[in-house]
């Protein structure tokens, strides 16, 4: 198969059927399991209450806590959930929602686990409502919901200020979601790029991690190909990313400029999605997007650059991780060294003792 057609359009309405069916059996599983997780919320959010309740009223410590966590799991065994610890996740919980007059419908929705992640590593109350939601949205497991909390995913979507002209050129409510998607500046960490790197070989690395990729790209995204070969009045072109988004059912190409922003870069954007739309665009498929992912853009340049464009784009920055030059890499201790060097020391401490 020709690797810049992984995907051929042809293909599209298959990943579209698959995508629906996929959101059915997991809809169909989720409202199984989401009338016992939200009795079991709400019973964690009752009893945080009272606690938090008991301890301002009639000064309940940590003892006391301590003694209904031993009672409670007496009276029931069969029952997980009871420990001290979490007790006192319970009494957090409250004490992070207890503006509402019940549990809010976001969170009794979540495991618990969840619940307990957002507790420990969000602290604002806007920030815990949105990761909520995008669990719920996207059905990320505990691990995916620290690496995105981690990796800063809700300053970089929610609340940064993105250039876009979706709300000029997309309908409601489409328009929306696309600027949802966008995130800015993009986190590439996972690449392994020694010093100036150029945008092929940032490509072929994105390309070869493609599931860390996808993930951060966001939900929806389906790959169609790198350096997607397309033929204008016989001269050869080469799209950088072209992917499918499966929620907005439209085809979006990324190009990738490990540089500076510049105004010109639009031009060939442009060019690509009107190509895009007059050959591979389906009747049911909804206008072309681009993005463009720069190493830095000029905020104000930015919004130039897209004032008159007619296309839907959005302009972002991507970071990664530089490796180390070779000449400190190899100053370096190797894992054998260290492994050998902790082995003799545990040798010396033993023949202490």
């Amino acid at each position: 198969m020709d690797k810049n057609n992984k995907l051929l359009p042809q293909n599209v309405e298959y990943l579209k059927t698959l995508s629906e069916l996929k959101r059915k059996i997991k809809t169909a599983q989720i409202k199984a399991s989401l009338a016992v997780n939200s009795e079991l919320i709400l019973l964690y959010w009752e009893i945080g209450k009272t606690i938090s309740k008991n301890q301002f009223e009639q000064g309940w410590g940590s003892k006391v806590i301590e003694r209904l966590s031993k009672d409670l799991q007496n009276e029931f065994p069969e029952m997980k959930g009871f420990s001290f610890t979490n007790l006192k996740y319970m009494k957090m919980f409250f004490q992070a929602y207890q503006g509402d007059t019940i549990c809010p419908q976001l969170v009794d929705k979540l495991p618990w686990g969840h619940n307990r992640i957002i507790l420990d590593k969000i602290s604002g109350y806007e920030e815990k409502l949105w990761y909520a939601k995008q669990i719920i949205e996207n059905g990320w497991s505990r691990s995916v919901l620290v690496l995105q909390i981690e990796s800063g995913l809700y300053q970089r979507q929610a609340i940064t200020h993105k250039v876009t002209n979706f709300k000029e050129t997309l309908p409601q409510p489409q328009s929306d979601l696309a600027e949802q998607l966008m995130k800015d500046p993009y986190n590439f960490d996972f690449l392994t790029i020694s010093g100036k790197a150029h945008e092929r070989n940032i490509e072929d690395q994105l390309v070869k991690h493609i599931r860390k990729f996808l993930l951060e790209l966001g939900t929806g995204f389906a790959f169609v190909g790198e350096q997607y070969h397309i033929e204008v009045e016989d001269k050869d072109y080469y799209i950088d990313l072209l992917f499918y988004h499966l929620k907005l059912h439209c085809y979006v190409v990324i190009e990738l400029k490990n540089t500076e922003f510049k105004p010109e870069y639009i031009g060939k954007l442009n060019f690509y999605l009107s190509v895009v739309d007059d050959i591979l665009k389906g009747s049911s498929d909804n206008r072309t997007i681009g993005m463009l992912l720069c190493k830095f853009k000029g905020k104000i340049t930015a919004e130039y650059a897209l004032k008159d464009i007619s296309k839907p784009m959005g302009i972002s920055e991507f970071k990664y991780a530089e490796a180390l030059p070779e000449n400190i890499r190899s100053s370096l201790p190797s894992i054998e060294e260290i492994e050998a060097e902790l082995a003799n020391k545990n040798r010396i401490e033993d023949e202490r003792k």
